[in-house]
């Protein structure tokens, strides 16, 4: 069959039922658009027969391209790279995204993948089209890695383009009608800044970015963001940024411009507890006026030692206490994240955090905490002393499909220890409420229900007790009351097989 212009992007499912757009292919497609391409976005969340509709739709196409990160997106994206090699050994798979970009080399000795793209991907991807098209040699892409006579081959790095000079994202090829019968609101992402300033030690931004912050100026944002809420009848858009505030007089200036173009969107923001606490309250309730509803801020731990071990001297529990009052005071909903089991985290640091977030928690009702194991991501600062820590690091791209926080076996957090850690997030879940980005499908007595648990979890959290957890079990019985009202994710299909005998927690 004769190959039409067509590129077909697969974007495998993270296991979320607030999935939307991804933004890494809505980047890419804009150029290949542009040169006369026609793109395909094949989304396993809201396509249930993915792996079908990939097989049919590369028939007649140049190449396959999948954007991943790191942990279980890439089961999906061996399982269709795998099923199309099978069917024809010579059609073109192409990588881009984190994970690629962090670990090139180990991504393109796997038999199945041709080719990766390797950071900013946007001329990239459309250049490496082009050669494919063609059937010529792509050595003069700079940016990418391929196979020649059993041999990898890298180019040179291509240098970052700073994020004004990038071309839009074509959310015209983003099927948002079926992300709204996914999660019952219409919502995007949308990105305005690039890199952050600071360097944690978890954290691989700093490898793609070299945390060069620079970012969209105001006019454009309001542009842009009142024009695509209004375009896709979006209610919400979550800004991407790693650090919204680096630049404060930027961020009152956006403020402004949306209440002057009278937006009629919620957004979200993301950034570090020391620049938001910069925030007056005159300014939060700015912000609030314009359509912000929530300041998302990394606090991570409660351990003064931890923090320091995260390199993240630069943060004060005070300044989070106030940006919790003042963020309420102007009406915003304040919401931090913790990563628990960060090396050198004990029973005493933990409690500490506990401790901190029952503190803010009942200090300034109506703060959310979202909590995550911590994950060695490739190319972070920790990864330098994986050996010395005993983490054994994936050997291939098929292993990183496992190393995910749900699962994620490290050696000074195993057996017991993991099972408690899950258990107390579990009670953590339900001790205080938490806003998704999904509709709220609950009936109002599956909701005081709800209510009448969490008093008992709060005890539990305040004891350290977790054994016999009743009220995770009475919980699950009244999700399953809800279950027929909105779209399930399988997420257990991302799961790794337990061996026999083994139990998952």
């Amino acid at each position: 069959m004769p190959k039409a212009r067509k590129i077909v992007f697969f974007f495998p499912s993270f296991a979320s039922s607030d999935a939307t757009a991804p933004l890494g292919i809505l980047a890419v497609a804009t150029p290949l658009i542009r040169a006369g391409y026609q793109v395909v976005l094949i989304d396993s969340t809201i396509t249930p027969n993915y792996k079908q509709r990939v097989l049919e739709e590369v028939r007649d196409s140049i190449c396959l391209g999948i954007s991943l990160v790191t942990g279980p997106m890439i089961r999906e994206t061996v399982e269709i790279a795998k099923a199309i090699k099978a069917r024809d050994p010579e059609f073109p798979i192409v990588l881009g995204g984190w994970h690629p970009s962090l670990l090139p080399k180990q991504t393109l000795q796997s038999w199945y993948i041709d080719y990766v793209v390797c950071g900013q991907g946007e001329e990239s991807f459309l250049e490496l089209v082009g050669h494919i098209e063609n059937q010529s040699s792509p050595d003069f892409v700079s940016g990418i890695g391929f196979k020649r006579d059993n041999k990898l081959i890298f180019t040179p790095e291509r240098a970052l383009r700073p994020i004004v000079e990038q071309p839009p994202k074509s959310y015209q090829i983003a099927d948002f009608d079926a992300y709204e019968r996914m999660c019952g609101r219409r919502w995007a992402m949308y990105t305005s800044s690039l890199a952050c300033p600071f360097d944690c030690a978890y954290c691989t931004n700093g490898a793609v970015y070299k945390r060069k912050w620079n970012a969209l100026p105001a006019e454009q944002f309001v542009e842009e963001t009142v024009d695509l809420s209004r375009r896709y009848n979006l209610s919400m858009l979550w800004i991407v940024d790693d650090n919204f505030l680096v630049d404060l007089d930027r961020a009152r200036a956006i403020s402004e411009g949306l209440v002057q173009a009278e937006a009629e969107f919620q957004w979200s923001i993301q950034a570090t507890t020391n620049l938001t606490s910069r925030l007056s309250l005159e300014d939060l309730k700015l912000l609030r006026r314009s359509g912000l509803h929530q300041i998302c801020q990394g606090v991570d731990s409660g351990s003064p030692k931890i923090l320091k071990a995260m390199n993240k001297t630069f943060q004060n529990f005070e300044d989070i206490y106030e940006s919790a009052a003042r963020c309420l005071a102007a009406g915003m909903r304040p919401s931090f994240n913790i990563i628990f089991a960060y090396p050198g985290e004990g029973a005493k640091e933990r409690r500490e955090t506990m401790n901190f977030i029952m503190d803010v928690c009942r200090r300034f009702p109506g703060t959310e905490f979202w909590t995550n194991i911590f994950t060695p991501y490739p190319a972070t600062n920790v990864m330098n002393n994986a050996t010395e820590l005993g983490i054994e690091v994936p050997d291939s791209l098929e292993k990183w499909a496992e190393f995910f926080p749900r699962y994620t076996k490290l050696p000074w957090l195993n057996g017991h220890d993991h099972e408690e850690l899950q258990v107390m997030r579990d009670y953590l879940r339900i001790a205080f409420d938490r806003i998704p980005i999904g509709i709220d499908r609950r009936t109002r007595m599956t909701r005081l229900a709800q209510k009448c648990i969490s008093f008992p979890a709060r005890f539990r959290l305040d004891h350290g007790l977790y054994r016999f957890p009743v009220e995770l079990w009475l919980n699950d019985k009244l999700k399953e009351r809800t279950a027929g009202f909105k779209p399930v994710v399988d997420a257990r299909r991302l799961e790794p097989n337990p061996e026999p005998g083994e139990v998952t927690c």
